[in-house]
């Protein structure tokens, strides 16, 4: 009886310390969702809500530092006017505009 009893005890810790590093697996996944993946989704939602509100003759600020004026929207594309030269015209992906200065926010 001894035996068993001492192999009952056995398990019974075996179960607990699996139980117990679930939960800490659970918490770790946890924690970085919240630090980690929910931020990244805002910040690409808040992003995607900006290029929605996209229109032709909106000013705009590149993510390499360029500033132009949209001259034709298509579905992924925009066609972008840098500088004075009417020549300057080049197609760049929605993804890479960080800013939009609306043409009726001009001082």
């Amino acid at each position: 009886m001894n035996l068993v009893s001492v192999l009952a005890a056995g398990n019974a810790n075996g179960a607990q310390s699996i139980i117990s590093m679930l939960v800490l697996y659970a918490l770790i996944i946890g924690v970085f969702w919240f630090f980690a993946i929910r931020p990244q989704k805002k910040q690409q939602q808040e992003h995607d809500a900006l290029i929605t509100t996209l229109e032709v003759g909106d000013s705009i600020l590149t993510t390499s530092g360029f500033f132009g004026v949209v001259i034709d929207i298509m579905e992924d594309i925009v066609i972008v006017e840098f500088g004075n030269n009417k020549n300057c015209r080049i197609p760049m992906k929605k993804e890479n505009i960080v800013e939009i200065d609306k043409q009726g926010n001009e001082k």
